[in-house]
């Protein structure tokens, strides 16, 4: 079998075999298919695609290129979620502890942030003490013991997918369905979860900019999930502005706690039940609108927090950051960002904001950068609402004094304001199933 040949039969339009994708995936991952080669073919799926058969032989070739999980010893029905990403986007930090809360099993590995959406990690890790690392053993025994246990993906899961990011990320093919699908999919295989409830985002903040685009890839992934034998479903999410007000890594677990509590913003309270519903419904607890209410009432009677204390307490986390957030430390500089004119908050560039945050010091450009866990944006109003010219839409915090103008530029840049008050979107645009 040579390269040449598969690439110039994917150019020509054909349909790769399964034996032809795993001998691809297979020199990627031992590095025997030069990189020129890997990016032809990446672009020549870009301009043809791939049959959903091919792109599900191509997410389980990834997903086997690395290691992979065993959850046998877990007792009982295990469900994950996984976000394509957002800005402002906590909701991992609810919706586990809520389904936990009610019997069902969540074992969770999630990645750290980059670019201009956050990392799940990072945020945990802004509550100090609190260990994002567990041995198997210790990782199984929480899960069975408390129901919930969420860690950073220490193992070497699809590294495959690594390796053709980062051509895919400098030959402009990242954007193409097939590999997109098999890139989420193929990490989330590798995990051994009954079911998957996929938080597929749309708008200014998300790679997908356009509902109908979502949903294609939604869809896609969803067959993926049920080829593989696991219950699967897609939300559809709106991130054409920020989940809740808070961004940056401390804000949101203070957010996170608030809606526990059950003082959360609407929109990202609304957003977290209906995923932890999807979540109890897949596990088998009832009706997607009886689990809601479950969920709810998990948060109005304290047991959704109490499970997110023990989790805490449990990985090594100071609980008396959840219990009084005033303990969070503060970031050395605070700075409120004004309206220059008055009207409503029209279009927000959602992707925008992420990257003021970023310019704070609350994520990452590379792997290696220093995260400043303080630092980021506390909106104070958001899209539909009214302001007056000089009133505040939202407080920086950072330690670096140096990046509070170029965060006020930028964030000033993607706010319009605008004299007629825009249509309301919805927060859930499509479920796919």
């Amino acid at each position: 079998m040579r390269m040449y040949d598969i690439i110039k039969k994917k150019r020509d339009g054909g349909e790769l075999s399964a034996e032809e994708i795993k001998f691809f995936i297979r020199g990627v991952t031992d590095g025997s298919i030069p990189d020129y080669q890997t990016a032809a073919l990446c672009m020549a799926i870009y301009f043809k695609g791939m049959s959903v058969r091919e792109t599900c032989d191509l997410t389980f070739a990834v997903r086997d290129s690395g290691d992979r999980l065993n959850f046998s010893e877990i007792d009982g029905i295990r469900v994950d979620k996984h976000s394509t990403g957002g800005v402002g986007d906590k909701t991992s930090l609810v919706v586990a502890p809520v389904v936990a809360s009610l019997g069902v099993k969540v074992a969770k590995m999630s990645g750290r942030g980059l670019g201009h959406t956050g990392g799940t990690i990072d945020k945990l890790e802004a509550i100090e003490g609190f260990k994002t690392t567990l041995s198997d053993a210790d990782f199984i025994r929480q899960v069975n013991e408390i129901g919930f246990a969420i860690v950073g993906q220490s193992r070497q899961f699809a590294p495959a997918d690594k390796k053709l990011y980062a051509l895919r990320d400098v030959t402009a093919t990242v954007d193409s369905m097939p590999l997109i699908a098999a890139s989420i999919m193929g990490k989330k295989l590798a995990a051994d979860d009954d079911c998957i409830v996929l938080d597929v985002k749309t708008g200014s903040g998300s790679f997908m900019k356009s509902v109908e685009a979502s949903k294609a890839l939604a869809k896609l992934m969803v067959d993926i999930g049920k080829s593989a034998g696991k219950k699967t479903v897609a939300l559809i999410t709106n991130m054409d502005r920020p989940l809740g007000y808070a961004i940056g890594n401390a804000l949101e677990v203070i957010e996170a706690v608030e809606t526990l509590n059950g003082h959360g913003p609407n929109d990202f309270t609304e957003v977290c039940m209906t995923l932890a519903g999807h979540m109890l419904s897949l596990a088998g607890k009832g009706s997607v609108e009886a689990c809601i209410e479950m969920a709810k009432k998990a948060v109005a009677d304290g047991s959704a927090l109490a499970k997110f204390k023990q989790t805490v307490a449990r990985q090594g986390g100071r609980v008396e950051l959840v219990e009084n957030t005033e303990n969070f430390a503060k970031a050395k500089y605070s700075y409120a960002v004004k309206s220059a004119k008055r009207g409503y908050i029209g279009k927000a560039d959602t992707e925008a904001y992420g990257l003021a945050s970023l310019a704070l010091g609350a994520g990452r450009n590379t792997i290696e950068d220093e995260i400043d866990y303080s630092a980021g944006i506390l909106l104070r109003r958001k899209t539909g609402d009214f302001v007056e010219a000089g009133e505040e839409i939202a407080t920086l915090f950072t330690n670096d004094k140096s990046a509070l103008a170029r965060a006020e530029e930028i964030l000033l840049e993607a706010t319009e304001i605008r004299s007629d008050k825009p249509r309301e979107e919805p927060l859930i645009y499509d479920i796919v199933e």
